[in-house]
């Protein structure tokens, strides 16, 4: 039962921070929903389908078998570990951010953040939605699970493609110069 309550705390946290945050930004007159930087199916259809398969992760430690092998315990400590580590880099991320958090392409200028965990990863926050997906594939061990994650990264890694042109655009050399120093994701 514990290992399901902190299966349960950190999405069901995460999805506070961000939906409050939007709250506090539209009242200060901050628009958090950006340009799509894609196709608008892709890019919505991938956002809630990370939903869906955090809420399997969640239903899955609360006794709904979603697996269509049984899971040894080691794989599931594992999982539970990258779990953990995937909302970390989401809350360092977002909360690294700041006011510049936008969900897609901001509407305007926000600032280039290069410190934080943006030193490690250009992604952080892409790098730990990954590593969640990671968790609920080998905590489930579900082919289903794993073509739809598989389905989220590539849309999401074509997401990173057009931010990253996005900010060549808008922050030109600096930008240039901060993706010689930092990789995209690790």
């Amino acid at each position: 039962m514990f290992q399901a309550l902190i299966v349960t705390a950190f999405p069901v946290l995460f999805l506070i921070v961000l939906f409050g945050g939007g709250v506090i930004f539209r009242r200060r007159n901050i628009d958090m929903d950006g340009k799509p930087p894609i196709d608008k199916t892709l890019f919505v259809s991938s956002k809630y389908l990370i939903v869906i398969l955090w809420v399997a992760m969640v239903i899955h430690n609360w006794g709904v078998n979603l697996s269509f092998v049984d899971v040894p315990a080691p794989v599931r400590l594992i999982s539970l570990g990258l779990w953990v580590l995937g909302f970390a880099l989401l809350f360092t991320g977002r909360f690294g951010l700041g006011e510049s958090f936008r969900i897609g392409s901001p509407r305007e200028n926000t600032g280039l953040k290069i410190s934080g965990l943006f030193r490690f990863s250009r992604n952080p926050m892409y790098l730990g939605v990954f590593t969640t997906l990671a968790a609920v594939v080998i905590n489930t061990l579900n082919p289903l699970i794993l073509l739809v994650a598989i389905y989220i990264i590539a849309v999401h890694h074509k997401i990173v493609l057009a931010e990253e042109e996005y900010l060549g655009k808008t922050f030109g050399q600096e930008y240039r110069d901060y993706c010689s120093r930092v990789r995209r994701y690790i």
